[in-house]
């Protein structure tokens, strides 16, 4: 049986967030969370972690450079990060730090390593941030390092019937910005990590839409693949895809998606490492 990892990133964001994570946990439909641990809903998420049991739901770092970070003068905007990056312009010695500083703070809340490490915006996989990450976790937890998010796309995935241009286009240059770069230094360092990502979409066209999203991911999904989520509990002011992450939880959260799952064969679980 194909066997996906289904994992909620923004856990910490905000509330509605939270909220979510533990509802669709709950209902098991989820197998992994990544925690923004400078995020404002942070204090309250930390509180929250016993519902993510072990071996059941991974709980990792959600490495954020460009809304959140511990540092505020570590923040840079995506693009601006993306352009200095690319030329290895960023401080390395505070890029370092603020990578240290989330991983203690995560380790403090949990009292455990992240079981993975992905990236706010996919920014754990671009030049420069994807080696001092990489560094550090080696040298913390040489014995079983977590496992990483690969942001390469699925070339069989059909979009929904009117979904434009995007659909096609935003895999490929979440990938192009560093996927092979990233899984070359994982394999040297003998870091697992999933095979495809699926969930990436334009946030557009409420429960609905992401309903027929949904049904051409799993369609698509292959063995070893992660389907990332956005799922929040309501819609949060201020929130530039509040929208979006309600109406994946009504879908996510509905009787459908296990029906969805068990008529093409899939399961899901942690990870395999």
């Amino acid at each position: 049986m194909t066997r996906l990892t289904i994992c909620l990133d923004d856990l910490g964001l905000h509330a509605a967030v939270n909220a979510a994570a533990v509802r669709l946990a709950g209902l098991g439909r989820l197998d992994a969370v990544s925690a923004m641990v400078g995020a404002p809903g942070w204090a309250e998420a930390r509180t929250q972690l016993a519902a993510f049991v072990p071996g059941r739901v991974d709980v990792g770092l959600h490495l954020d450079l460009t809304e959140a970070p511990l540092r505020p003068r570590q923040r840079h905007g995506l693009k601006a990060l993306l352009v200095r990056a690319a030329l290895h312009a960023l401080p390395a010695a505070a890029l370092r730090d603020e990578i240290e500083a989330q991983l203690d703070a995560f380790e403090d809340a949990r009292g455990a390593p992240p079981d993975h490490v992905d990236g706010h915006q996919h920014v754990h996989q671009l030049p420069q941030v994807r080696d001092a990450l990489l560094a550090a976790l080696q040298r913390r937890y040489p014995q079983r390092p977590p496992w990483l998010r690969a942001t390469f796309h699925a070339a069989n995935l059909v979009a929904p019937a009117g979904a434009g241009a995007g659909a096609w286009l935003k895999p490929r240059v979440i990938e192009a910005l560093g996927a092979a770069g990233l899984a070359r230094r994982a394999r040297a360092a003998g870091q697992a990590q999933n095979r495809r990502l699926l969930g990436v979409y334009d946030f557009t066209g409420g429960a609905p839409g992401y309903a027929r999203w949904l049904a051409a991911w799993l369609d698509a999904a292959r063995d070893g693949d992660l389907l990332m989520c956005h799922a929040a509990l309501g819609e949060v002011p201020g929130d530039p895809i509040a929208a979006a992450r309600h109406a994946e939880a009504q879908v996510l959260a509905g009787d459908a998606f296990e029906a969805a799952l068990a008529g093409r064969g899939l399961s899901h679980g942690v990870l395999r490492r």
